[in-house]
C-alpha cells in the first residue's frame, strides 16, 4: 500500500475503534459494524498509481448495501468506473500530511469557552464547550507509532472563525508530538482543507468516497 494510506488506515481503525484491517493484494477491509457503514473497502494504491481495473473488480464484488469504497484518485476519474447503485459523495475529499514538531503553537480558548482533554490508550479528544455548555468544537488524534491520525475534527456553525478549528488541530498534533509521533495525517473535507493548509498541510492525494446502496 500507499505509505500514507497505510498510515491513515491504521490511525483510522484506533480512533474509530473499528476491527483490524484484512490486507488483499488491492488494498483493506475494514469492518466499522454501523447500519449505514457497515464495511469499507480502501484502496492501497493513490493517484496515477490508481488502476481502472482494479476499482471495477472491488466495486463489482460488493453487494450490500452500506458498505463504502474509498479510492484515492478524483471522483472525476473514479464515478464512471462504478456500476449501478453506488452514491458518490459530492465533496470530494482529500489525504494530507503534515510534518509534526514538538513546539507548541497552543492558545487558550477564547473567553468564556471550556476546553478539556482525555485519551483512552493511544486516542487523545479534545473537547471546546461553549460559555452555556453545549460543544463548540471538538476532534481526537490516534497515535500509532511515528505517525498520528486527526480525525472527527468539528466546529459547531455558529462557533465557527473564531480559531476554534485553529487551536483543536494545534492541540492534538502537539499533544501526538510529545508521545513521539512525527508525521500527521488525515483525510479531510474540501471545508477543512483550507484550515489545514492554513496550518502548513499537504495534500497527498485526492479522496473518492462511495456508498454500496444497493439496486442492482
Amino acid at each position: 500500500m500507499d505509505e500514507t494510506v497505510r498510515a491513515w488506515v491504521d490511525g483510522w481503525v484506533l480512533s474509530r475503534g473499528a476491527a483490524p484491517p484484512v490486507f488483499e493484494p488491492w488494498g483493506c477491509s475494514i469492518d466499522v459494524g454501523q447500519r449505514e457503514h457497515v464495511s469499507r473497502h480502501v484502496l492501497g494504491a493513490a493517484n496515477g498509481a490508481v488502476e481502472e481495473s482494479v476499482v471495477r473488480k472491488v466495486a463489482d464484488g460488493v453487494t450490500g448495501a452500506g458498505v463504502w469504497l474509498k479510492v484515492f484518485a478524483e471522483p472525476s476519474v473514479v464515478g464512471p468506473w462504478l456500476g449501478a447503485g453506488w452514491w458518490i459523495d459530492p465533496e470530494p475529499g482529500c489525504l494530507m500530511s503534515v510534518p509534526l514538531t514538538g513546539t507548541s503553537t497552543e492558545t487558550a480558548p477564547p473567553s468564556g469557552y471550556r476546553q478539556r482533554t482525555w485519551s483512552h490508550g493511544a486516542v487523545t479528544h479534545l473537547l471546546l464547550a461553549a460559555p452555556d455548555g453545549s460543544c463548540a468544537a471538538r476532534g481526537q488524534i490516534a497515535v500509532t507509532g511515528r505517525t498520528a491520525v486527526i480525525d472527527r475534527i468539528e466546529t459547531a456553525p455558529e462557533h465557527r472563525r473564531r480559531g476554534l478549528g485553529r487551536l483543536v488541530v494545534r492541540t492534538l498534533t502537539h499533544t501526538a508530538a510529545a508521545q513521539g509521533a512525527t508525521t500527521g495525517v488525515l483525510a479531510g473535507t474540501p471545508d477543512g482543507r483550507a484550515l489545514y493548509e492554513a496550518l502548513g498541510w499537504r495534500v497527498e492525494a485526492p479522496l473518492t468516497s462511495a456508498k454500496f446502496t444497493g439496486g442492482r
